[in-house]
């Protein structure tokens, strides 16, 4: 358990970096004066930015040969980096004008999500190798959802801090530059606990890894990539990666617009006036994850099998995104609190399954290839759900710019046409992510024919 622990605390800065990264980003168009497509680009080019390290970090830290293991040394770089590029990254003042604020915040944005690759990438690979057990794997990822997802519980209240005069009277803008370095500090320990408590075995003696060296990565990049991507021959992890990318894309595309429906829909333009209401619709939705769709779907993932589970959760989350429509009420902004705990079944259940399956294909991949690739796999994996990001970024800017949104003129059009989106983009996805996982077959009956066709397998080579 205590290892469980610590690597749910790794989990929570995972999550607590891009959730605080939500809310503060907003400060650039409400504040800083970002076009939309600004606001797009500086969070899709980073995703190309990930296309490219993810895979090489996965590389490198499944070959690294060392006392520490092959991930712990990474993940306690990677955390350092994140934490000092974070503060940098928000070091912005108005009086340098949009372009100038553009070049630096994406140029920072970039080191930041160099360390994020550095740090991330091993991480997760860790809690693939933590057990070998069918259910116990996704214990371990509901663990981490769990602590991870006190992040999203905490974020939202940052809205209600740098828009309260009180907290900064001097504006958003000026908040955001103190309010960074308070949420770096405890985000860069807790990614430093995974590094200094979980357990790993000294990889010295390991003969069958792939030597590293700078000179050897950079001519073997190549040969990296196509040895990354030949993970989606495997069926079962295209549609694993395929599900996660809908949903989490969708959900993201619309992520951003709940500030601005809130603030400028149910209170008409005022963000003084909406106080704590954009932060009660994440926080409020955040517990609820926590305390029941985590615990819930670990249950039916036990009891129904993972994708039965995956799949009731994504429907029940349906009926949260239509609810929406009808209970975003100018006047009555508790209304929508009642579509909260439908709709938290949407990403709540996303990763503590998906996460749990993916080591689940690890073990299929080292049948098929002789090789354990969670650093590959993985940094694929989660390359998608960066690229499910920032593609919403891009595609959220491209929306807010169609349907004529402008902070300093809102019209009654903008604000139905996001609204629109809001609802119906993310039931898109969903029903796509159903579609496309439906035929994943690898059962608990499955995976232990694997488990033992493996045992064989090493027992045969060794012998």
């Amino acid at each position: 358990m205590g290892q469980k622990i610590a690597f749910g605390f790794g989990m929570l800065a995972n999550q607590m970096f891009p959730a605080a990264l939500g809310v503060f980003i907003i400060v650039l168009v409400q504040d800083l004066g970002f076009a939309a497509l600004l606001w797009g680009i500086i969070q899709f080019v980073p995703r190309i930015f990930d296309a490219v390290t993810d895979p090489i970090m996965g590389f490198i830290s499944d070959n690294t040969r060392s006392k520490w293991g092959r991930r712990r040394q990474y993940v306690f770089i990677g955390a350092l980096i994140m934490g000092l590029a974070y503060v940098a990254m928000w070091q912005l003042d108005k009086a340098d004008g949009v372009t100038f604020n553009f070049i630096y915040f994406l140029s920072w944005s970039l080191v930041f999500y160099l360390g994020l690759t550095i740090f991330s990438v091993p991480y997760v690979a860790m809690g693939y190798e933590i057990s070998e057990d069918f259910h116990e794997r996704t214990q371990i990822m509901a663990i981490s959802q769990f602590i991870g997802q006190w992040a999203w519980v905490i974020a939202p209240w940052f809205w209600v801090i740098l828009y309260d005069p009180a907290w900064f009277p001097e504006g958003a803008d000026h908040g955001v530059r103190e309010l960074s370095i308070w949420v770096a500090i405890p985000c860069t320990f807790f990614a430093l606990i995974p590094a200094l408590f979980i357990r790993s075995k000294s990889t010295l003696d390991r003969t069958d890894f792939v030597p590293i060296s700078a000179k050897r990565v950079v001519l073997s990049v190549k040969e990296i990539f196509v040895s990354a991507f030949e993970a989606f021959r495997i069926k079962q992890f295209r549609q694993i990666a395929g599900a996660t990318f809908l949903i989490f894309n969708s959900f993201n595309v619309i992520a951003a617009y709940t500030f601005l429906i809130i603030v400028h829909y149910l209170f008409n333009s005022d963000p003084a006036s909406a106080g704590y209401w954009p932060a009660l619709h994440g926080s409020v939705g955040a517990l609820v994850t926590t305390f029941l769709v985590i615990p819930l779907v670990a249950q039916m993932s036990k009891r129904m099998g993972k994708k039965r589970a995956f799949i009731t959760a994504q429907l029940i989350s349906i009926v949260g995104y239509v609810l929406f429509w009808f209970l975003f009420v100018p006047g009555k902004p508790h209304l929508f609190l009642y579509a909260l705990p439908f709709h938290s079944f949407g990403i709540g259940s996303l990763f503590t399954i998906m996460m749990s399956m993916t080591a689940d294909v690890c073990d299929l991949d080292e049948l098929q290839t002789g090789k354990r690739r969670e650093g590959v796999l993985g940094a694929v994996y989660w390359w998608m759900v960066k690229l499910g990001f920032g593609v919403a970024a891009l595609l959220g800017g491209f929306i807010l710019s169609v349907v004529g949104f402008d902070a300093e003129n809102v019209t009654e059009s903008s604000i139905t046409g996001m609204r629109l989106f809001y609802t119906f983009l993310p039931i898109a996805g969903v029903l796509g992510a159903v579609l496309i996982i439906k035929n994943y077959d690898i059962t608990e009956e499955k995976a232990d024919q694997i488990k033992a066709q493996l045992a064989a397998q090493r027992n045969e080579n060794n012998g």
